[in-house]
């Protein structure tokens, strides 16, 4: 998934090995798409990552199913 364009993700070469994290953390942005893919709820999601608000990984599963190739 390119996360480019996505107002909520961030890449710094310093954090993470540089890839996509959500915006001011070190959450790995797929980490949503994979919690999807596992059938997990954006609630869910939530409870294991309470840092992110439930409706910021709303809009990231929306950016990235906008954002399919």
């Amino acid at each position: 998934m390119l996360w480019t364009g996505c107002d909520l993700v961030e890449a710094d070469p310093d954090r993470v090995g540089g890839q996509p994290v959500v915006k001011g953390t070190r959450i790995p942005a797929e980490v949503v798409l994979i919690d999807e893919e596992y059938g997990r709820t954006p609630e869910q999601t939530h409870a294991s990552f309470p840092t992110l608000a439930v409706t910021t990984i709303g809009a990231l599963l929306v950016f990235a199913h906008s954002h399919e190739g």
